[in-house]
Parts: structure tokens; C-alpha cells; sequence
């Protein structure tokens, strides 16, 4: 017994509609980019007490996952309490360099289908 298979007949895509859409895509992209540099240079204040509050969880952690002896864990513990405003000079300008960028690729990905 012979079925017939249909296929389903695919529209054609215009290219230039594509690349339309395509540069529509990446300006709202940029647009986005650009609205979250703004939004990060307005909430600088908050951004830094969030990286305050993630050095003293993370430090912490990371060292009693690293020095397992408990006399250097002590002291690795008071050097890591004092080299925090430094360690947050480097996490601002990490942020400030990687995350508007990462935020807008990641919220980029989720609106893909």
C-alpha cells in the first residue's frame, strides 16, 4: 500500500525583508545596551553595596574551600576582610566593562524562538 507524503510547501522568504528584520534586531539590541549603561551609571550606589554583599559571601566561601588549614584559614579570612575596597575597585570596573553587554545578549537570547 503506497502513501502519499505531502510536504508542506515552505513560504519563501524575501532576503531583504530577513535583513530588515535582522537590523531591526540589532538596534534594539544597541537600544537596550544603551539603557542599561544609563541605568547602571544612575544606580552606581546600589550596584556597589551589591558587590559588597557578594565579596564578603564569596570570599568567605572561597577560602574555606581553598585553605582547609585552620590556622591559614584565619588569616587568609582577615587578608580577604582587608583587601576589599580594592578587590571592589576591580569588581566596579568589571561590571561597568562586561555587564551592560552581558545583560543585553542574555535578554536577547530569551526573546530568540
Amino acid at each position: 500500500m503506497n502513501k502519499i507524503i505531502s510536504v508542506p510547501s515552505q513560504p519563501v522568504t524575501n532576503l531583504a525583508t530577513t535583513s530588515a528584520r535582522s537590523q531591526l534586531e540589532a538596534d534594539r539590541v544597541r537600544e537596550i545596551l544603551i539603557l542599561l549603561t544609563g541605568l547602571m551609571a544612575r544606580e552606581e550606589a546600589t550596584i556597589k553595596l551589591i558587590i559588597d554583599c557578594l565579596y564578603d559571601i564569596g570570599h568567605v566561601n572561597l577560602i574555606n574551600k581553598k585553605v582547609r588549614f585552620r590556622p591559614f584559614n584565619a588569616i587568609a579570612k582577615f587578608i580577604g576582610k582587608r583587601s576589599k575596597p580594592v578587590a571592589k575597585i576591580f569588581a566596579w570596573r568589571w561590571f561597568i566593562k562586561n555587564c551592560p553587554q552581558l545583560i543585553a545578549k542574555w535578554l536577547y537570547v530569551k526573546v530568540q524562538f
